[in-house]
């Protein structure tokens, strides 16, 4: 029992320790003090009557539970429409499709961008009479996948030097939805063509969701939420796994004095790891560090639903990096607004708190 109660302290001591755990807590029981100062403020009959209130929110949130499930519903009844549209992406950028004139007819905004476009488009004319007709000339639009990786910041962070020529045999990334008769949920689907690291044509990774509200705090529900993901085995190649690298180590006999080399396999960073994510058990609380890792999966799993697949060409092109970077913008300018009237008014009150008016920064005391 004390060696029980010895973990617990350990486990205690580690959590106050943790500035983020315990500004958590501390905004907790700050909100948890308000709440109840409020009420215990209030007369025997009005504190009834907010309870009866607090049922209706309970209520209303099952009810927004249940649009959530609709919604999710809508998204896989419009993805069937989408994906005609993106099977024809698909055989475009594979160069199984060569498109027609007139769908690669494009009307740009801008007049001075539409005049440059027909430039280049009689000097690609020209270069392409004067071409060596035997000169080979590229298939679909080469790297696409692989182009956006390399742009979008979340998925370059994953990426390194030794996935490129895997990721250069990507053709598609899908997004399928859960049945209305399943449990809630989302499937990456990446499609990739014959190649020489693995036996694999698709790899997936399925995002578990959730859209109903905890029985013990309902009012915490803003919507659905990733709570788990499942990778797949990869069936690699013999010495073509990314995912791990071969190290070779010297070991000494502790009698004879004699040494020797063995090689051992140990994890090596690769995307690859994508789709081998962290289990997670209701047994076990997860640390610091594979919380962050999976709250960051979470959030690459939902970028990849909301942004990557649908929006695919505009990050290619880097458009839609442009997009992203101006909404950051416009957070971060409102963040710094934010920021500067809480150091104005923590200003005003140390002054305030002095005696007589505040004085001039130049006239502080020495």
């Amino acid at each position: 029992m004390d060696a029980d109660n010895e973990a617990k302290g350990k486990v205690s001591d580690q959590a106050m320790q943790n500035p983020q755990a315990l500004a958590a807590l501390q905004d907790k029981i700050d909100s948890v003090s308000h709440s109840a100062s409020i009420m215990d403020s209030l007369p025997k009959s009005v504190k009834r009557r907010v309870n009866a209130l607090k049922n209706l929110q309970v209520n209303s949130t099952h009810i927004e539970a249940k649009f959530y499930k609709e919604v999710h519903e809508l998204e896989r009844k419009y993805s069937a429409l989408y994906q005609p549209l993106f099977d024809k992406r698909r055989s475009i950028v594979s160069g199984e499709v060569e498109p027609t004139d007139e769908e690669c007819e494009w009307q740009s905004d801008h007049e001075d961008e539409a005049a440059l476009a027909e430039d280049l488009k009689k000097k690609a004319a020209i270069e392409e009479k004067t071409e060596d007709a035997n000169e080979e000339k590229p298939k679909g639009i080469p790297e696409f996948w692989l182009t956006i990786f390399r742009s979008v910041d979340m998925l370059s962070d994953m990426l390194q030097e030794h996935d490129e020529p895997i990721l250069k045999h990507l053709q598609d990334i899908k997004v399928i939805f859960s049945g209305p008769d399943q449990p809630m949920s989302f499937t990456l689907e990446f499609h990739f063509e014959p190649n020489e690291y693995f036996t694999n044509t698709v790899l997936t990774k399925v995002y578990k969701m959730k859209s109903e509200p905890d029985a013990d705090d309902p009012f915490s529900f803003e919507g659905p939420e990733i709570i788990d993901c499942e990778g797949c085995e990869i069936d690699w190649h013999k010495g073509k796994d990314v995912t791990v690298k071969t190290i070779k180590k010297k070991q000494k006999h502790k009698g004879r004095g004699t040494a020797r080399v063995i090689t051992k396999q140990v994890p090596n960073d690769s995307f690859f790891n994508f789709f081998n994510p962290i289990k997670v058990s209701p047994d076990k609380e997860l640390d610091e560090d594979s919380e962050y890792t999976l709250a960051t999966d979470f959030e690459i799993g939902h970028f990849f639903r909301e942004r990557i697949v649908p929006r695919a060409v505009l990050y290619f092109t880097g458009e839609a990096l442009e997009d992203d970077e101006s909404f950051e913008e416009e957070e971060l300018d409102e963040g710094e607004e934010e920021d500067q009237d809480e150091e104005d008014e923590d200003d005003e009150e140390e002054g305030d708190s002095k005696t007589g008016d505040p004085q001039p920064a130049e006239c502080k005391q020495q």
